[in-house]
C-alpha cells in the first residue's frame, strides 16, 4: 500500500465504528496498533474463507463475503443518492463493479495461491498506480523491484507452489485494486459522508450475485456456511473499514501507508500459521522485494 493509494479519511467522515465498543476500543489503541490490527483481520479473514473453498467455490464465498458485509454496512451507513447526477451515480457503479471484480480475482488466485503470494502479486495494482501519479525516476527502481520478485514467485521449469493461472488471476485482482483506489476518491468526492461506499457495496452484490448464487446453489442456504460467511465479511471488510479510517484521523498518511505495505508479509504468515502453507525460501524473498518496493514508493511519494 502506498501513499497515494490511501483512501481519503474525510470523503468517509460520515462513517461510524459498527459499535459504540469498537470505537472506545480504538481510543485506547496508538494508531499504529489499529493499522496492524486491521491488517491482521483481513488476512485472518482470507484464511477463514480459503477453508471455506472444501465447501463453495471462490465465487460462492465471494458473494457471502460482499452480501455480508453490505447487509453490515447497511445498517449503519444508508446510501443517500438523491439530488446526485447521471455521472455521480456513474461513477459510484463504477467503484461497486471495481470492488466485486478485485474480490472475484482475489479469490479465484486464492483458490490456486498460497495467500502471502496472492497478497504479494496484488500489491503490485496500487504500486503500479503510485508510481504512474508520481513520475519520480526513483520510483522506476520500485517498480523494478516488484518486478523481480513476480519473477522470484513464478514457476520456471518446476511445479514449486504456484500457478500461472493463479499469477494471472493475482495481477488481475491487482488491477481492479488499482481502479477501485480510483473511483474509491471519485465516488467519496461526489457522494455524502461514506453513502458512497454503501452504495458500491450494493452494485457488488448485484454484479457477484448471479455467478455467486449459480455456483453455491442451496449450500449457501446452510446454517454454518452463513455464519463462517458473516465472520468473513465481519473480519475482511466491517473491522479493517473501521479501524483503518480511525487510524487515518489519528496518524499522517505517510506512516499510514508504510503500515500498510507490511500487508504481504503479514498474508505470509497467516498463511504459515492458520493455513500451514508453507513457503521457500524463494517466495519468502520475493515477498521481501515487494513489500521493500511499496515502501520505497511511500516514502518517495512522501517526499
Amino acid at each position: 500500500m502506498t501513499a497515494e493509494s490511501l483512501p481519503d479519511a474525510e470523503s468517509y467522515r460520515g462513517w461510524r465504528s459498527p459499535s459504540r465498543a469498537l470505537r472506545a476500543a480504538s481510543d485506547a489503541i496508538p494508531p499504529s496498533g489499529l493499522v496492524l490490527l486491521g491488517i491482521l483481520s483481513v488476512q485472518v479473514g482470507a484464511g477463514l474463507a480459503k477453508n471455506l473453498f472444501t465447501q463453495l467455490s471462490p465465487s460462492a464465498v465471494v458473494f457471502l463475503r460482499i452480501a455480508t458485509s453490505a447487509v453490515m454496512l447497511l445498517a449503519v451507513v444508508r446510501p443517500k443518492v438523491r439530488g446526485l447526477s447521471r455521472r455521480d451515480l456513474a461513477v459510484g457503479v463504477a467503484f461497486g463493479l471495481s470492488l466485486g471484480l478485485m474480490n472475484l480475482s482475489f479469490y479465484e488466485a486464492l483458490a490456486r495461491l498460497p495467500i502471502g503470494i496472492t497478497v504479494a502479486i496484488e500489491f503490485i495494482g496500487p504500486l503500479t498506480l503510485a508510481v504512474v501519479s508520481s513520475r519520480r525516476r526513483l520510483d522506476l527502481l520500485w517498480v523494478g523491484l516488484a518486478a523481480a520478485g513476480v519473477i522470484l514467485l513464478a514457476p520456471w521449469g518446476d511445479a514449486g507452489t504456484a500457478s500461472w493461472i493463479g499469477i494471472g488471476f493475482a495481477a488481475l485482482a491487482g488491477t481492479f485494486w488499482a481502479a477501485y483506489i480510483v473511483f474509491s476518491a471519485a465516488t467519496g468526492a461526489r457522494f455524502p459522508g461514506a453513502s458512497g461506499l454503501s452504495f458500491a457495496m450494493i452494485v457488488s452484490t448485484i454484479v457477484v450475485a448471479p455467478i455467486g448464487v449459480t455456483a453455491g446453489g442451496t449450500d449457501l442456504l446452510r446454517p454454518e456456511i452463513l455464519l463462517v460467511g458473516a465472520g468473513v465479511g465481519l473480519l475482511s471488510s466491517v473491522i479493517p473499514y473501521s479501524l483503518e479510517l480511525e487510524a487515518l484521523r489519528r496518524m499522517p498518511k505517510r506512516v499510514f501507508g508504510i503500515l500498510m505495505s507490511l500487508e504481504p508479509a503479514a498474508a505470509a504468515l497467516v498463511g504459515l500459521f492458520v493455513l500451514h502453507e508453507v513457503l521457500q525460501v524463494r517466495e519468502w524473498a520475493a515477498i521481501g522485494c515487494v513489500v521493500v518496493a511499496s515502501i520505497g514508493a511511500t516514502r518517495a511519494g512522501d517526499g
